[in-house]
């Protein structure tokens, strides 16, 4: 909250309208699906409705509490319209169009001033505290992952892992999936993003597999890649080369290096073997309370990584009418280097 005034009296806004719900509970502590923030240099006041009395008097740290009757944000701005503050600071790359009209038309003396990633570029710089919760996130995430291996035999369907998966993590202690788990059999394994359906398990093919879970409130991701079966050479070599080009881009991960040279680390690799057309995403991610946020890990990225920055490494090859293979960690930016987080092997397994 103090980097944040920081920000304020350095931007010469008066005051900062939060309403994206990662940055709400980041600054406040508070975990409902239904508040906003209005933050000055000097003070700051947590706003939400009478659902969330009881909840948001427990969570809420260094703030003052406001229940309305109608919704947090609307009550926060019509706060704004009352107060003396003129120069007031909105998220813009989270407020919907509808949002942003209503902040106009309940504040038309106020001076508007889009602010783009403001809280965003505080969080990329994890604290040792926020670290361990992404650890044990992580730990999570790959416990019942390798719980699920047993589980992968001929006949098996796709949306019945992903289920399994999901099951672990919140058995363990995990609030929800990071995102909707992915599990990709065959051919389907060259769609990065597939959806996990009623495709079922053959021999001698791909499975891919990228899950994540939040644990008190922090994500974790990751990717594996499994045959079943014995690989045929072609399945081997991409294996082989994206686990190249993934250590390629792990080694290059280090506090002062810039997100589009990690990129360019992984794609070196696979130009060299061949594979290169075949990579259609970039390299990685941060990962934090929200299981995409800043940095960027692509090509021609500037920005320098920070010591404390969490990122994701996940190179992969996508082969149309064949398969693909990708392979991902979770990687905390250091001085001099790197901690991989991901406990899970990543030579070939074949199952």
């Amino acid at each position: 909250m103090e980097k944040v005034r920081a920000n304020l009296v350095e931007g010469k806004l008066d005051a900062l309208l939060v309403s994206h719900l990662p940055n709400v509970q980041y600054l406040s502590g508070f975990s409902g699906s239904a508040g906003a923030l209005y933050v000055t240099p000097r003070e700051a006041i947590f706003f939400t409705d009478s659902r969330y009395d009881l909840q948001s008097h427990e969570e809420v740290k260094d703030c003052s509490v406001r229940v309305s009757r109608g919704d947090g944000f609307t009550a926060a701005i019509k706060l704004a319209a009352r107060r003396r503050e003129s120069r007031i600071g909105f998220e813009a790359a989270t407020l919907s169009v509808q949002a942003v009209k209503r902040l106009k038309e309940l504040l038309p003396g106020k001076k508007l001033i889009p602010s783009i990633n403001l809280i965003e570029n505080l969080r990329i710089t994890k604290d040792p505290f926020e670290i361990d919760q992404i650890r044990e996130a992580v730990k999570l995430g790959s416990r019942a992952y390798e719980e699920s291996l047993p589980l992968l035999r001929p006949g098996v369907m796709e949306m019945e892992i992903a289920a399994e998966i999901e099951y672990r993590m919140r058995r363990y202690g995990g609030e929800k999936p990071s995102f909707e788990t992915i599990v990709a059999f065959g051919e389907r394994a060259a769609l990065p993003h597939a959806k996990a359906g009623n495709r079922r398990l053959r021999p001698n093919e791909f499975i891919l597999l990228d899950l994540g879970v939040i644990l008190n409130g922090y994500c974790s991701d990751m990717t594996r890649t499994l045959f079943l079966g014995k690989a045929p050479r072609k399945a081997a070599e991409i294996y082989r080369a994206v686990l190249e080009s993934q250590q390629e881009a792990e080694d290059a991960v280090r506090s002062g290096a810039s997100c589009g040279s990690i990129d360019a680390a992984a794609r070196r690799v696979l130009n060299r073997r061949g594979y290169g057309k075949y990579f259609t995403h970039s390299t990685g991610h941060g990962v934090g309370r929200e299981i995409h946020e800043p940095p960027r890990i692509g090509a021609r990225q500037k920005m320098l990584l920070p010591a404390g920055a969490v990122i994701t490494v996940e190179p992969g090859v996508y082969i149309p009418g064949y398969g693909g293979v990708r392979i991902e960690d979770m990687v905390v930016v250091q001085d001099g280097g790197r901690e991989v987080l991901t406990p899970s092997p990543k030579e070939l397994m074949e199952l």
